[in-house]
């Protein structure tokens, strides 16, 4: 991050190649599976867990920002931690 002055810090700029908004239902609870793609998750609402192919367990809530980079392999699990529909929005990166 650099400081921008009086509008705060920014980051580099990441080539992407668009943005995808999703809505997930409530018992939102998807198996194991590989990120299509590098790219930003940002969550909107709600909170969910994730579990690693090691077995680690985190917690993301709204706000959030990861960087999914588990294009291969077994990949991730994800669920929703409370019973209600989540938004988040997906930014795939341009790969050079």
């Amino acid at each position: 991050m650099r400081s921008a002055g009086t509008i705060g810090f920014l980051s580099e700029l990441f080539p992407v190649e668009g943005i995808i908004f999703r809505e997930v239902e409530a018992n939102y609870d998807y198996d194991f599976h590989h990120a299509p793609q590098r790219q930003f998750l940002v969550l909107l609402d709600g909170e969910i867990e994730i579990e690693t192919s090691l077995g680690e367990k985190r917690t993301f809530k709204a706000g959030d920002v990861l960087l999914l980079e588990d294009v291969t392999g077994k990949g991730h699990r994800t669920r929703n931690v409370r019973q209600e529909p989540r938004r988040s929005l997906f930014i795939p990166l341009r790969e050079p």
